[in-house]
């Protein structure tokens, strides 16, 4: 210790060590007393631990849908496995379809502002001035034994009473009967599912998702996930294996999660022969349904039935779509351990450009996100076009994006290549990395978004993609009303959860991969977490320490400030000193006369900004050091040398200012007098000791000219006009006008 205080009192011999004047608010502490400590069902590394368990929930499930009356009827038998540590007395299953009940209507109302001049689909969702069916009818809920259940339903949760404890380890089985009316989802905000009505020839097309009663999540970080829905936040749901009988008219065309069990009862000979061959091919899809064959569907109301069955295995949840509406185009897709379909359905107002363009972005999206992750594990991935919706299921996605008339902006057809993209890149997250929606929307939409943005400019160069120049107006937006990302669901306002939830998550992940920790030990670590999660439910916590644990970098100060603050980021180049070290053969005339010019003094004002480098550098006198600077040190360093090496060099003292609040690495970009660039990159770390200003000295043999912050725009700065030295004057709004007058 006495060796320790000596070091201590010597370095109060060298010069004052910059102040901080503001309050320290612990940028660079670590977040462990915001996040859920580890333990040995989630370890400290952020992987699942020794006892980490999840329940299991198998479904046989028998349904029709009935076309004549918009309904959905069936029955079910879940066979639902307690893993847990805990003995369990009751269940809870969710009943979405409950959301728009006429006794729950305060439920997913986003804006409830009446105004002149409203229309009236907007009167439609403050009022429902016309009324309809909504939720759940449930018929009966019996034990494996016939015997029945005591249920309590409440708004979109149902408890089911066990007649028997279900004990650690053990199984239990239940049936359940149940309907409802299908919504029209031209009536709904946020409409997930429902039926699109085509008046044009009469017909509908169907989806059914959220549509069978189905087991809550029990996990080991909250016990029962039995949240109410409330549209927004989604959903939590338990892995299993799932046989379904769906069953439709006659010429429906059925597209499903799962793989189909009886196409040689559901399809015709020539349309399974056209199925093999889309299977061996790789190059373009193979239509399995026609234009002929669907418009000739579409021309009769079928009396008849016609039973589809699909298996699903390990998946989190089931959906389909149902139309006698759908064209059906198929392509194989070669991943290095698996063979997927990539199909799309889409009624004939979606050509030319869904046959053109959908499957060919299903197999781009399978391709990007199995190298970022894993292969892509199911037999299948389906896009179904409808209107104004994007929306994901296991192996099957919803997507708007139609054209009118067949013709199709260029805007439009980026915006719905994405939609595709992103609606099957969530079949990593959260259908396989299967994170708690209802409770952190971010973790799905986030890193999904961050990948589907990494396809875009991988596979489609010449689309829009999300940069961190995109958060900007976000960030820069009001305090008061702006939340950190790490807000529940159900919490976030209606017109900031894109931003919020989707977009900045995915410019932090960009920064992290692109500027802070790297691409290679990026990658590596993302994957990591995807697999150490695949068929998990993972918290924010584990990959946060995932992302940690897998690249050797402390980020407890990126995850404080990017996702628990609503803090911007806002550097600030506020001055620039030039230096030159006095050499004994200089002009002591020319010492004398720079040793006036002070040009980045401490307090400068705007004529010294603008001057910048012009007034030449500050001539300084380097002393020989003393020996009581080396304590008990016998060497010594050699002056003449050091002063050697500073011959002729220049000398820059940079200060930055932490203006916006989040702390972040710092690009600087030299521009020399020759015209010729060079930059230095500064880790986050250097603000450590002080939050709100740094200092750092640079020696270039060049010449500077122009100083430059951030030059390519990697960390989302809210103003680039303090970014420079010297200051560059922005033109003023009347000076801009002035000068158009004058044709300038």
């Amino acid at each position: 210790m006495r060796h320790l205080l000596s070091a201590f009192l010597l370095l109060l011999c060298l010069p004052s060590i910059q102040a901080q004047n503001e309050p320290w608010k612990g940028k660079f502490e670590p977040i462990d007393n915001m996040i859920a400590p580890p333990n040995t069902y989630r370890t400290a590394s952020g992987a699942p631990g020794k006892d980490y368990w999840q329940q299991c929930a198998n479904y046989h499930i028998k349904v029709l849908l009935n076309e004549k009356n918009n309904t959905i009827s069936g029955e079910e038998t879940i066979t639902y496995f307690n893993n847990s540590p805990d003995d369990l007395s009751y269940l809870w299953l969710q009943l979405e379809q409950n959301v728009n009940k006429k006794g729950n209507e305060d439920f997913g109302t986003f804006n409830n502002n009446v105004k002149d001049s409203i229309s009236a689909r907007q009167m439609q969702f403050l009022t429902r001035a016309i009324d309809f069916p909504a939720g759940y009818s449930i018929k009966m809920v019996k034990d494996a034994s016939g015997n029945n259940l005591k249920t309590m339903v409440n708004n979109t949760m149902m408890k089911v009473k066990l007649n028997t404890i279900l004990k650690s380890g053990e199984s239990t089985g239940f049936s359940i009967a149940w309907s409802y009316p299908i919504t029209d989802r031209s009536m709904y905000l946020l409409s997930r599912e429902g039926y699109e009505y085509f008046p044009e020839d009469g017909n509908t097309v169907y989806l059914i998702a959220h549509w069978f009663p189905r087991m809550a999540v029990y996990n080991d970080t909250e016990g029962w996930q039995n949240q109410q829905f409330q549209k927004l936040g989604e959903f939590a749901l338990e892995f299993g294996d799932y046989h379904v009988e769906i069953t439709v008219p006659d010429n429906h065309i059925v597209a499903s999660t799962g793989t189909l069990q009886n196409s040689e009862e559901v399809l015709t000979k020539a349309q399974r022969s056209r199925l093999e061959t889309a299977r061996k091919t790789f190059d373009k899809p193979i239509m399995i349904i026609t234009k002929e064959e669907a418009q000739a569907n579409e021309k009769t109301k079928a009396i008849k039935q016609k039973t589809w069955k699909f298996n699903a295995m390990n998946v989190r949840d089931f959906a389909f779509a149902s139309s006698r509406k759908f064209l059906w185009d198929a392509q194989a897709v070669k991943l290095p351990t698996n063979t997927v379909m990539g199909m799309s359905f889409y009624p004939k107002e979606g050509l030319p450009v869904w046959q053109e363009e959908s499957t060919k972005a299903v197999t781009q999206a399978l391709e990007v996100y199995s190298e970022a992750t894993f292969d892509y594990p199911y037999p299948v991935a389906i896009s179904v076009n409808t209107s104004n919706i994007g929306m994901e299921f296991p192996m099957i996605s919803f997507n708007g994006g139609r054209p009118k008339n067949g013709k199709i902006s260029d805007a439009a057809k980026q915006d719905m290549i994405g939609t595709i993209i992103h609606e099957v890149g969530h079949n990593w997250f959260p259908m396989i990395v299967s994170s708690d929606e209802r409770k952190w929307m971010w973790m799905d939409e986030g890193l999904n978004t961050f990948l589907h943005q990494r396809t875009l400019a991988e596979r489609y160069p010449d689309f829009n993609s999300t940069t961190p120049k995109s958060i900007v107006p976000f960030m820069n937006g009001d305090k008061n009303i702006l939340r950190p990302i790490m807000t529940t669901s159900d919490s976030e306002l209606l017109n900031q959860f894109g931003a919020n939830f989707y977009m900045k998550p995915t410019v932090g992940l960009q920064m992290l991969r692109n500027s802070i920790i790297g691409k290679e030990l990026f990658d590596e670590a993302f994957k990591e977490y995807a697999n150490r999660w695949k068929y998990k439910h993972p918290n924010p916590s584990d990959l946060f320490r995932t992302l940690e644990d897998a690249t050797a970098t402390d980020l407890d100060w990126f995850y404080r400030g990017w996702f628990f603050t609503t803090d911007h980021v806002d550097m600030e180049l506020s001055n620039v000193k030039w230096f030159k070290v006095f050499e004994e053969n200089s002009n002591i005339e020319d010492k004398n006369k720079n040793k006036k010019v002070k040009i980045a003094a401490t307090e400068k004002n705007d004529d010294e900004q603008a001057n910048g480098f012009s007034n030449g550098p500050e001539v300084i006198t380097m002393t020989n050091t003393p020996d009581t600077a080396y304590g008990e040190f016998l060497s010594r360093l050699d002056d003449k040398e050091v002063r050697k090496q500073l011959s002729g060099k220049n000398i820059y003292e940079v200060t930055i200012k932490n203006v916006g609040g989040l702390v972040m690495p710092v690009t600087i970009e030299w521009v020399f007098t020759d015209g010729t660039t060079e930059t230095d990159r500064l880790p986050a770390e250097i603000w450590r000791t002080n939050e709100y200003e740094v200092k750092k000295t640079f020696i270039k043999a060049k010449e500077v000219s122009k100083v430059n912050l951030d030059p390519n725009f990697e960390f989302a700065d809210t103003d680039v006009n303090n970014n420079s030295f010297p200051k560059v004057e922005n033109q003023s709004e009347f000076d801009a006008f002035k000068n158009k007058k004058k044709g300038k």
